[in-house]
């Protein structure tokens, strides 16, 4: 990691006419090489524009591996993304809220937003990069503690205090916590299926309030498969541990397929929704991946 970290906003939208896939690429035109060369490197978040209905404001970061020129459009470039690096935000920051805006780098001298906005492309602070980390990453007190131990106050009651937010390199070490990677893995997943298994059709929620439903990788991690929401599928713990070990598949147009080596093969068709299809999310963008799918047939799926 170098010792001067260059942040940067990368604007996306899932209907652009760019060849952009979030989690490996991103086209852009000659304008915008010398901004984007600064994130060489470095890490990024990506913006969907206000404009676009249902906005998910910063919605994923990422980390810029290198910056080539585009083979198949000459006036065009690619910035390549560091696999294992995307990240979808379990909690997705709003560009503005209550007035407030995340990146606050935006703000000209009297306050107002300024024409910086609109660059589809634009550096971003190490304060911005933090904050705006900080809240996709979600509630700190879910993986840290709401109070240090040995600080002033500490254990008295009503004296506590809030730890220091973290800087941007304290968020980049976040980052790579597989802990943290796990846990908005899971909460993208499961709000892209509305907390269903995706199987069975079944929402269960128990009786804390807490959706009785997993987030299983369709590739998994440990074949470097990404922790993006179109690697994912919400299932309940049955059907994710008949997923994972190849007793149903998916074929290409995510009808559920179910091995001829499971014993009760009446009881698993049994579980499966009326439809017999994997009943996916209702955002394109957010739908198993074919490459994803065709990896866990060929690899795990037990014809």
């Amino acid at each position: 990691m170098s010792s001067i970290m260059a942040f940067g906003v990368f604007i996306h939208r899932t209907d652009s006419i760019y060849d952009d896939v979030p989690s490996r690429q991103y086209q852009f035109p000659r304008q915008y090489l010398d901004r984007v060369r600064r994130c060489e490197g470095d890490w990024i978040v990506y913006l969907e524009p206000t404009k676009v209905k249902n906005s998910k404001g910063y919605f994923a970061v990422a980390k810029v591996q290198e910056i080539i020129p585009d083979p198949g459009r000459p006036d065009m470039f690619l910035a390549l993304i560091e696999p294992g690096t995307y990240l979808d935000f379990g909690d997705p920051a709003p560009f503005r809220e209550h007035g407030m805006y995340l990146e606050q780098g935006l703000l000209n001298d009297q306050g107002k937003i300024s024409g910086r906005a609109q660059a589809a492309v634009r550096p971003l602070s190490p304060a911005d990069f933090a904050r705006i980390v900080g809240q996709g990453l979600g509630r700190e007190e879910d993986v840290l503690p709401r109070v240090e131990p040995g600080r002033p106050g500490h254990g008295l009651p009503g004296a506590e205090q809030p730890i220091e937010p973290l800087n941007a390199r304290d968020r980049v070490n976040q980052l790579t916590s597989r802990v943290i990677r796990d846990r908005n893995f899971r909460k993208t997943v499961l709000r892209a299926y509305v907390n269903r298994c995706a199987i069975t059709g079944l929402q269960l929620i128990n009786g804390g309030g807490r959706a009785e439903v997993e987030a299983a990788h369709i590739k998994p991690v440990a074949h470097h498969g990404p922790d993006i929401v179109s690697n994912g599928i919400a299932l309940s713990g049955t059907a994710h541990w008949m997923f994972d070990r190849g007793l149903v598949g998916l074929a290409d147009d995510l009808t559920i397929l179910v091995s001829r080596q499971t014993n009760d093969p009446d009881a698993v068709l049994s579980m499966i929704n009326e439809t017999g299809r994997l009943i996916a999310p209702g955002r394109s963008s957010e739908c198993p991946r074919s490459e994803f799918v065709h990896w866990h047939r060929e690899n795990c799926f037990k014809q």
